[in-house]
């Protein structure tokens, strides 16, 4: 097979493929030791009783049968789908709209661009820790402004239901910076011309944001989108510093079930969460490469 492929090119081109070849050979080992086996071992760990130090013992589907039993894992999920629901649309909806308000360069657009990226340079455990003050009921900024108003306001946001999993939801829902980036990026790709043979032919800003840019920008969007519910599948530290997964499991989710599963010294079912987050992460890839058309 792989003789066919390279008769397909020219002695120079061939060559050249070596050298790629040889180039591209550190990064491949890199890939193998570090990603690829390791997936390979969740996979196949799965299927065991491991606590992490001792040989596995095979056990069959005994984990996964035991997961779908689990009550955790049923409000861990739920809890996954609603905020890729609110990913998708808020948190990437927000980080278009700004996205096309900076494309137009209004009045301190450069300033509104360098605050925008704020949240992404301190480290999501800063963040989350940083909320944890804001909704405290004690001295947090959020309730104190509140009782101005109401002086007899008393809600613990990262203690009671349902006002945890909002609370939690709002440390990252509109700090969509990185989408910004990615949708200006292709905005900003499109030729001024096309923009003026619209205009020429009568076409609205309306006609040109709703025929020409945002078609353009499909597979950017479609990259966002992928990114964002991708990262509320791996999101731990904004829940294991506030929340801990409370109250009553409201804000339980996967990456916490697995940490939880590993200091139990149980590697075999936190393994187990690990394929589900794998095959969420597939599904999720797959539905929006087509929903996107991301391969046209």
């Amino acid at each position: 097979m792989i003789k066919k492929m390279l008769s397909k090119y020219t002695s120079n081109e061939r060559k050249n493929l070596k050298w790629i070849f040889l180039f591209l050979l550190p990064s491949i080992l890199i890939f193998l030791i570090f990603n690829m086996i390791p997936i390979i071992t969740i996979f196949v760990t799965s299927f065991t009783k491991w606590d992490g130090f001792n040989t596995p013992q095979f056990i069959g589907v005994d984990n996964f049968t035991r997961l779908f039993q689990d009550n955790t894992f049923i409000i861990s999920s739920i809890n996954l789908l609603k905020w890729s629901v609110l990913a998708s649309t808020v948190h990437v909806g927000f980080g278009v709209l700004v996205a096309f308000i900076l494309y137009e360069k209004p009045i301190g657009g450069k300033f509104t661009k360098s605050v925008f990226m704020i949240p992404n340079v301190i480290s999501a455990a800063a963040w989350a820790l940083i909320f944890k003050f804001l909704f405290d009921n004690e001295m947090g900024v959020i309730n104190s402004f509140v009782r101005i108003i109401f002086p007899d306001f008393n809600v613990s946001w990262l203690n009671s239901s349902p006002y945890a999993f909002w609370a939690v939801t709002l440390t990252w829902l509109f700090f969509a910076v990185i989408v910004t980036l990615i949708v200006l990026n292709e905005l900003l790709a499109i030729p001024d011309s096309l923009i003026e043979a619209a205009q020429i032919d009568g076409a609205t800003k309306w006609d040109i944001v709703k025929r020409i840019q945002l078609p353009m920008c499909r597979k950017s969007i479609g990259t966002s989108v992928i990114a964002s519910i991708t990262a509320r599948v791996a999101m731990y530290e904004q829940i294991a510093l506030t929340t801990s997964g409370g109250p009553e499991d409201d804000t339980m989710n996967l990456p916490l079930m697995l940490v939880n599963s590993i200091n139990n010294y149980n590697y075999g079912y936190a393994n187990t969460i690990g394929v589900m987050m794998i095959i969420f992460g597939l599904v999720t890839l797959v539905a929006v490469n087509k929903l996107f058309r991301m391969n046209d």
